[in-house]
């Protein structure tokens, strides 16, 4: 007799409190499970229950026994449901949340690529900037930028990213260009609502130094893209991720202000809900994901 059937058979005469019970709960005959239990007694050569002709209840050493007992069975059991999921086929409607720049510069090409190769999936692709709640709202996965807030959620790096400090050539012609830091004070910030650090950017000196520089003024926007396209109007200088930036900076509709700053990458994540077993299309679709990013540092985005 195996070792889990002992136990299972002794947790089960506890739980149900009697050999009747436990025998019509694990569907086999009161004489089976009697030889279990008494085969386990034998083996660790310690009385786990005790029996009368009413109840069975458990030993001092059999309660012990009892608490790591279920401890083992429940860790037996979740690793044949870990086998089940990872060889069952992704299918299934998958619900993602990503922020609306990325979604339309990086993911919509990689999620028709995805849909190809997964033929039983549907995917239903959110665009959004804010950070959702993934279990109250219903998402399966997240793709989020920058550093990540401490959460029960589960997460996985894809690539990172950085931002660059950009202007026009027509509002830098009118207001000059800052030759450091400091000089960001004298001029119109654009300001992403979004901003993990609120209402100030986070730059570091190219001598290492951070420094916090508050942002807020005429234009304040929830959508990098918008702060892009503003900075392209002459209306401020906007902090921008690369992806975002694309050729801009080569067609010289923008100008990398402050070239010599240390730069941070930037993360970028798919983060998803805690759980013991991640289901087959979450895991198919972030694997995707990750092979499809792999190498894309934050100097190489597509434009």
């Amino acid at each position: 007799m195996d070792r889990l059937s002992e136990m299972e058979a002794f947790i089960s005469v506890v739980d149900q409190g009697g050999f009747t019970e436990a025998a019509k709960k694990l569907g086999v005959s009161k004489s089976a499970v009697s030889k279990h239990v008494s085969a386990l007694e034998a083996r660790l050569g310690a009385r786990l229950l005790n029996r009368t002709t009413r109840r069975v209840n458990p030993t001092e050493i059999g309660l012990a026994y009892y608490d790591r007992a279920t401890v083992v069975l429940s860790g037996a059991a979740e690793a044949d449901e870990m086998v089940n999921a990872m060889q069952t086929a992704p299918r299934g409607a998958l619900r993602i949340s990503v922020p609306v720049s990325f979604g339309i510069s990086q993911l919509s090409g990689i999620v028709g690529a995805f849909l190809a190769e997964y033929p039983d999936v549907s995917v239903n692709m959110v665009l959004d900037d804010r950070f959702v709640e993934l279990v109250a709202e219903g998402f399966d996965v997240a793709i989020r930028i920058g550093k990540l807030e401490d959460s029960s959620l589960r997460a996985r790096k894809l690539a990172e990213t950085q931002a660059l400090l950009v202007a026009s050539k027509s509002y830098l012609d009118v207001h000059g260009t800052p030759a450091c830091i400091e000089d960001l004070s004298a001029h119109t910030l654009l300001h992403y609502s979004h901003l993990s650090t609120g209402n100030f950017w986070r730059l570091r000196s190219k001598t290492g130094e951070e420094r916090h520089v508050r942002v807020g003024g005429r234009l304040t926007a929830n959508n990098g893209e918008s702060l892009k396209k503003a900075a392209e109007s002459g209306l401020g200088i906007s902090l921008v991720p690369t992806f975002i930036l694309g050729s801009a900076i080569e067609d010289g509709r923008l100008i990398n202000v402050l070239p010599d700053l240390a730069l941070e990458n930037l993360g970028i994540y798919a983060v998803y809900p805690p759980g013991r077993f991640t289901q087959p299309k979450v895991r198919a679709f972030i694997d995707f994901l990750a092979e499809k990013l792999r190498g894309l540092g934050p100097e190489r985005w597509p434009g």
